[in-house]
């Protein structure tokens, strides 16, 4: 049998409705956006780029109105002298917050931090090098049971952290008795709880090994964050944590590495606050929890995690540490600082939700 023409054959039923098909190239809606859309994806790509804006504007309004006063080396290396502890404290907050997370319990690490380096070196008579150890293993250890009961538990890293607070507040008083430790018996007896106090002169500015401290955790932590696994999985973990694990990482054992490096910094932070304070003191740092929260939201970090600098922290705290000198320059009343910083943070949220309409 041979077999039909295909020039010749009767088209199929299903063959019928092509000749009346399009036959246009699909094309896709090339939508030109506007100046303020590209600037929104700007924004949405560079989180760190408002609070640059926002600092330099700072520093523009107050050069302007206090001229050299406020353009002088000694001044503004005195602001970065004023946020040392924030940035530091405030690296830390970062972490959790990248993931999803927040932390009220760094500020009651870093001072608890601090205590058991002091009361170990002048107490137990520890050789201050270990002292400075130990204190630095009793904030990672803090952290470490917070990143368990957030990860292990699965329960509200606000609640966690709440109650961490209260608990190593506590402890604090407790184990330090309220006793403060003298800046001449430190001197005297265990100089390096003060080594990142020590100042280092540069023509007229003066830093301290705190603020160069600071500045170098917070490069180190801008690498690892960008450039290594590890910190894509941080990011992962806070965009959609489900998805995360789905793609292969081990979201328990991160978490519990991010909480327990907070603590560790915050510890850290303690040694910082020693040289910077001259003294050991249970009531120092009071409000590093809520200035810590603010310069990570003043930096556009965002609260929801998954998107943020740690770049972006350090000029929020930067943020905070110029109104505050360029008020009291100005002779203004202080509350008028925590004015502004509140209107920052409340712009600052509402920035961020802005800003992440472009990914929705």
């Amino acid at each position: 049998m041979q077999p039909a023409n295909p020039e010749t054959r009767a088209p199929q039923e299903f063959e019928k409705v092509l000749s009346s098909s399009a036959t246009e190239v699909a094309s896709f809606d090339r939508h030109e956006r506007t100046p303020l859309e590209r600037f929104q994806h700007f924004l949405h790509s560079s989180p760190a780029a408002v609070a640059l804006i926002v600092l330099v504007l700072s520093v523009a309004i107050f050069g302007v109105i206090l001229g050299g006063k406020f353009f002088s080396a000694f001044t503004l290396t005195l602001i970065l002298q004023q946020v040392a502890i924030v940035g530091i404290v405030g690296a830390a907050q970062t972490l959790v917050i990248l993931t999803a997370g927040i932390d009220l319990s760094v500020g009651a690490i870093m001072v608890l931090s601090s205590v058991v380096m002091g009361q170990f070196a002048f107490r137990y008579g520890l050789p201050p090098e270990l002292a400075v150890i130990c204190g630095l293993g009793v904030g990672a250890f803090c952290g470490f049971i917070n990143g368990v009961l957030v990860a292990r538990m699965k329960l509200p890293s606000f609640i966690v952290t709440l109650g961490m607070w209260q608990i190593v507040l506590a402890t604090n008083f407790l184990f330090s008795a309220n006793e403060t430790i003298r800046s001449q018996d430190i001197d005297a007896n265990a100089p390096i709880l003060k080594f990142f106090g020590e100042n280092l002169r540069l023509g007229g500015a003066v830093l301290t090994y705190g603020v160069i401290a600071m500045l170098l955790l917070v490069a180190i932590l801008w690498y690892v964050l960008n450039h290594t696994a590890w910190g894509r999985h941080v990011y992962a973990v806070g965009d959609d944590a489900d998805a995360a694990e789905l793609a292969g990482v081990n979201v328990k054992r991160m978490l519990i590495s991010v909480y327990t490096l907070s603590g560790l910094i915050c510890a850290f932070a303690g040694w910082v606050l020693i040289g910077r304070i001259g003294s050991v003191s249970p009531t120092a740092g009071q409000f590093a929890n809520i200035e810590s929260i603010t310069a990570v939201v003043i930096g556009g970090i965002s609260l929801f995690g998954g998107r943020g600098s740690v770049l972006g922290m350090i000029f929020g705290a930067l943020i905070v540490g110029v109104f505050q000198l360029g008020l009291r320059l100005i002779g203004t009343d202080p509350q008028w600082t925590y004015l502004l910083i509140g209107v920052l943070i409340i712009a600052a949220v509402g920035i961020d939700q802005w800003i992440r309409k472009v990914a929705g």
